[in-house]
């Protein structure tokens, strides 16, 4: 079974040596946080495990990756290995694909008495374990609870140190503290190996207090610090900004005759500069050369970081020639740390050279803010290409390109009116849905999108500003602004409807929506020929308490007129009156004429009464002659009974007109009681028809009626009955 793995898979699932530990790594060295370097551990030399002849570790691992832990695989594997010997117990554990199946492959192992486990192999479950944060299961390997104790056969210093570590890097400070006293306890050598663990995890977590203690323990108890122990003191307390304090640990390791290697001169320049001692750390930089110890990639990176940090960037960039000079590489921490620096000091010459040299050796820094940050120092600058290059070494570094980083690059071409660069940036944003990229640090700030979105709308290209506007609506973006310029631009190019479906995702959205967009969509309508499509505008518009301008108001009315449509232009007519605009009088006796020749008379006589109550009374002359002269009469008589009741102005003539029009269509009894109410107010009374008015009453049986204008015409009443012009009266209001 085990030939049918091919030895790609055999060298990438198995080795069976553990790889040593190594030195800190820079990143760690120089991190976001600003710590010193952490000294490496002391290099263990890796257990001796004899090559076997078979892949029996590969079969296994595969076995336990692909079945359920059951009773039949157990059997299978047993039936599959002739002896569990050291060197395939620990590939086993070394090449299982989670730590569940180590564990699982571990402790079956031993309880089915096949195999008593060795110090390497136990070493090995804990390394893997606290690894993955599993601390109690490595604890119980430790401790065996059904034992009462630990299994001294196979537990060494070596366990108790990883375990230490892992507790440490999990945070759990105190319980490292009870396994480094645990050991005593047990009896345990604790050698220096052990201290160093427990120094590097309590001065992690800041406790200088604690190590010095436990350093005064350790010579106590007679052990005897070597380098690394004071390269890991030297950074503790750098770490907990306590310089006296390490200067002292520094003085007693020259005391002792240990010599400071580059570890220890690397976190003496670091902490000296993380307290803006720039001369000590330059001394001690120059100190380490004299001693021929050959400064590395940390050393000069901590004192570019350092220059970069107190402003001194022309120092920074010599540091950075002679790493060069040395043959030292620059790595992704040094160019991280000094290409910033740069921009700070608007050295943007020298920021793209560097810039292009990190492109060249394919650095890719972690962060991609440095990127956003030359842009912008680029386009503040003035060189825009140098900007759109920072773009391309993103892409030629494979770091992932965010919305942001185009925005700053569209934004800038915007303002510099090299618009052809900025739309086809934004072709490719909206071709690659960069915005809707969910791993996006850095968005696309409104000053960006709302130039472009603003230039494609006044050049024609509203659909493509929508298109992309769109993608910023499913990221939240809820921009008035931009929602008015695709509104304008949808209106000027002709597209209402476009233009009003931008109008309603803006009133669902709750965004507010400016008065001029409202005034282009109302006129894009009526450009189409839409006149009621532009109502519904305008309403929409008095809804978001925009005042529409009168000459707006007329062009809805003529053109809802002209299209017919008499009632809804006098319900814009009632909008128009209600808000106060008092203009268009001419236009609203057009209206209010054709009401009352429809037949609309009440609601033509409401618009008059809300006319009258907003201080402007229409010509009731005219409306009233039009109406005799269209024999609509029985308009004309609710209009002067209208008239009559609320005292307007209007001339005598005109009632001679009503009169005859009402007589002459046989209305005697609507001739009658509107004469009556006539002579009440004073009117006319030698209307040249009133004689046949009273003879066609009595013609028609009504006796009665005729009876009593006689004497009202003949002023029976005693009332004084006058003739003449006008009449003037009271408006009521």
């Amino acid at each position: 079974m085990a030939l049918l793995f091919n030895s790609k898979l055999l060298r990438w699932r198995l080795s069976l040596h553990p790889n040593p530990i190594s030195a800190f790594s820079t990143a760690e060295a120089l991190s976001d946080h600003d710590h010193p370097p952490l000294p490496s551990p002391q290099p263990q030399p890796p257990p001796i495990v004899p090559p076997r002849e078979h892949n029996l570790e590969l079969t296994i691992c595969k076995m336990m990756s692909n079945r359920a832990w059951t009773t039949r695989l157990q059997n299978s594997i047993r039936s599959l290995v002739p002896e569990f010997d050291p060197s395939l117990v620990y590939n086993v554990l070394h090449g299982a694909a989670s730590p569940e199946h180590a564990l699982q492959f571990y402790r079956w192992v031993e309880r089915a008495g096949l195999f008593t486990h060795t110090p390497e192999t136990t070493l090995k479950i804990v390394q893997i374990l606290g690894r993955y944060s599993k601390l109690n299961h490595a604890r119980c390997i430790l401790f065996n609870d059904t034992r009462g104790g630990v299994s001294r056969a196979a537990v060494t210093e070596d366990a108790f140190v990883s375990l230490i570590d892992s507790y440490g890097r999990a945070g759990i400070v105190q319980e490292s503290v009870k396994l480094f006293k645990k050991m005593k306890e047990l009896g345990l050598d604790r050698t220096v190996k052990s201290y160093d663990a427990l120094f590097k995890v309590i001065l992690r977590r800041g406790r200088y207090m604690m190590a010095k203690r436990y350093y005064n323990a350790m010579l106590l108890e007679g052990v005897d610090p070597t380098r690394h122990t004071f390269n890991i003191l030297l950074w503790g307390m750098f770490l907990s900004l306590r310089l006296d304090t390490a200067v002292r640990f520094y003085e007693d390791m020259k005391s002792r005759g240990i010599l400071p290697d580059v570890v220890t001169y690397n976190t003496l320049i670091n902490g000296y500069f993380r307290f803006k001692k720039v001369d000590e750390a330059e001394k001690l930089f120059v100190e380490m050369k004299g001693r021929d110890i050959v400064p590395n990639v940390i050393s000069f990176t901590t004192m570019l970081k350092g220059y970069v940090a107190a402003g001194r960037i022309d120092d920074a960039l010599k540091v950075f020639e002679e790493m060069k000079g040395c043959g030292v590489k620059p790595n992704v921490v040094t160019f991280s740390t000094l290409l910033p620096g740069l921009c700070d000091a608007e050295k943007m010459a020298e920021a793209r050279d560097v810039l292009g040299e990190m492109v060249e050796r394919y650095i890719a820094p972690k962060d991609n803010a440095l990127f956003m940050k030359m842009m912008s120092c680029q386009c503040k600058a003035g060189d825009l290409d140098a900007a759109a290059d920072v773009l391309k070494a993103m892409v030629r570094l494979s770091i992932p390109t965010e919305a942001g980083h185009y925005g700053v690059l569209i934004e800038s071409f915007c303002k510099a009116n090299v618009y052809d660069k900025a739309e086809k940036l934004l072709d490719k944003l909206i071709e690659k849905e960069i915005v809707l990229r969910p791993q996006n640090d850095s968005e696309m700030e409104p000053s960006a999108y709302n130039l472009m979105i603003g230039y494609l709308c006044e050049h024609g290209r509203t659909g493509k500003a929508e298109t992309f506007f769109r993608q910023l609506l499913k990221k939240g973006v809820q921009d008035s602004v931009a929602f008015n310029n695709l509104i304008r631009g949808h209106s000027k190019e002709g597209n209402p409807d476009s233009a009003f479906e931008i109008m309603k995702i803006m009133g669902r959205r709750g965004v507010a929506r400016d008065v001029d967009s409202y005034r282009l969509l109302i006129e894009s309508y009526l450009r189409k020929g839409e006149p009621a499509d532009a109502k519904t505008a305008l309403d929409g518009m008095l809804e978001s308490g925009h005042l529409p301008e009168s000459s707006l108001y007329r062009s809805v009315m003529e053109s809802l007129f002209d299209d017919g449509r008499v009632q809804t232009a006098s319900r814009v007519m009632k909008s128009m009156v209600e808000k106060g605009a008092k203009e268009n009088m001419d236009l609203v006796l057009k209206i209010l004429e054709a009401l009352l020749l429809r037949g609309h008379v009440e609601e033509a006589l409401g618009r008059i009464d809300l006319l009258m109550h907003n201080g402007c009374e229409p010509d009731f002359d005219h409306l009233l002659s039009v109406l005799c002269e269209k024999e609509k009469t029985i308009a004309a008589l609710k209009l002067l009974d209208f008239v009559l009741e609320r005292d307007c102005i209007i001339d005598f003539s005109i009632y001679d007109k009503v009169l005859d029009a009402l007589l002459a269509a046989g209305k005697t009894l609507n001739a009658y009681s509107i004469l009556c109410k006539i002579l009440e107010k004073g009117g006319s009374t030698d209307w040249s028809s009133r004689d046949e008015l009273i003879k066609s009453l009595n013609q028609e049986g009504n006796t009665k009626q005729a009876d009593v204008l006689s004497r009202m015409i003949k002023g029976t009443d005693g009332r004084t009955l006058r003739r003449g012009g006008k009449r003037k009266a009271t408006v009521s209001t």
